[in-house]
């Protein structure tokens, strides 16, 4: 299935988002399981920084500063959306000493020196960018992790079962009519963006919840 760069800009994903506010978080019913597996899958006991770009409403990182992130792991978080912003700074305020959020540029870079991390993680959010988009996400996270570090991905996705690819073909449908009805997200093949000499895949899984498919995917640096 082709892929489509007919995707919302910047300003308008930032608008849409700041509209959509709390009600991300009532979008678990079919993101809450993909992201138990991707949970399960990226070690994050032995973590001790993370960065999130599209943090949304903090929901996934208070999980993990409260849950799976050794005490003195470090988090910063970062969004396009003011409203999101600041519900992620509520959220994660027990957590304010080791936690930070920031916004994000529109371009897709990182504010992090190279080597300096060692999670990098984004849920929702690479089905909403341009595949040059995609593609400069994956080579700011080759820069920026660590030796062995890993950058755990969740991400809407073709189906593969016949009520999951129905689904995902109605959602492309709806997406290339209208991108701001499905918030500019559209189902996309996580893996083809993958460079192989680059990325050692570690994990890899499609969850289809509700008949909505997602991909899983936990990568691993190569260093050259």
């Amino acid at each position: 299935m082709p892929e489509t760069t007919r995707v919302l800009t910047p300003s308008a994903a930032q608008a849409y988002y700041d509209r959509f506010g709390k009600k991300q978080d009532n979008q678990g019913f079919y993101e809450d399981p993909p992201l138990e597996d991707l949970i399960a899958h990226s070690d994050f006991a032995t973590a001790e920084s993370v960065f999130e770009l599209g943090c949304g409403t903090g929901k996934l990182a208070a999980r993990l500063l409260e849950k799976h992130l050794p005490p003195s792991a470090s988090y910063l978080g970062c969004d396009l959306s003011s409203v999101m912003i600041g519900l992620a700074r509520d959220r994660l305020e027990p957590y304010a000493e080791r936690a930070r959020v920031a916004s994000a540029e529109p371009a897709v870079r990182f504010p992090l020196a190279d080597h300096s991390t060692d999670r990098i993680v984004s849920s929702y959010v690479l089905d909403l960018l341009s595949e040059a988009d995609i593609r400069r996400f994956f080579s700011e996270a080759h820069r920026t992790l660590k030796p062995g570090g890993k950058v755990c991905l969740a991400s809407l996705t073709w189906g593969i079962r016949l009520l999951p690819r129905i689904v995902s073909a109605l959602w492309m449908l709806v997406f290339r009519l209208n991108p701001s009805t499905v918030g500019g997200c559209r189902p996309i093949h996580l893996r083809s963006f993958i460079e192989p000499q680059q990325w050692q895949v570690v994990h890899q899984r499609v969850l289809a919840p509700f008949g909505i498919p997602s991909e899983v995917l936990i990568l691993e640096t190569r260093r050259g």
